[in-house]
C-alpha cells in the first residue's frame, strides 16, 4: 500500500511511504539494482549499512528467468533467499528487454 505524505505545491514532487511485506520504504529511497540477483560494485554489508538504508532492491525479471533461471531460484527458495535479501525486492517485467531484442 501506498501512502502520500506530502506533495510540493511548485514541483509537484511527492514523499511518501510503501508498506510491503518485507519492508516499509518512505519514498523517494535509494534503490540499487540487482539485475541478475545481485548488486554491483556494493558489498553486501554496505547494503546494510544505516548510512544508505536500503531498504529495497531492483530485480529485472527477464535478466533473472535467463540467468539464473527459475529452476535455481526455485531450489534456493524464491528470490529473497536465493540473494540472501530480507527486505523488500521490486522486480520489473523485462519487457524493454524482450523487445529491445526484436
Amino acid at each position: 500500500m501506498f501512502t502520500l505524505l506530502q506533495t510540493d505545491p511548485e514541483s509537484k514532487a511527492r514523499r511518501g511511504r510503501l508498506e510491503l511485506a518485507h519492508a516499509t520504504v518512505e519514498t523517494p529511497c535509494f534503490m540499487p539494482v540487482g539485475t541478475r540477483g545481485t548488486v554491483k560494485s556494493v558489498h553486501p554489508a554496505e547494503l546494510l549499512d544505516p548510512a544508505l538504508d536500503t531498504r529495497i532492491i531492483l530485480g529485472n525479471t527477464y535478466h533473472l528467468f535467463i540467468r539464473p533461471g527459475t529452476e535455481i531460484l526455485g531450489s534456493f527458495g524464491g528470490l529473497h533467499r536465493f540473494m540472501r535479501w530480507d527486505r523488500a525486492i521490486l522486480t520489473d517485467s523485462g519487457g524493454f528487454q524482450v523487445f529491445s531484442l526484436a
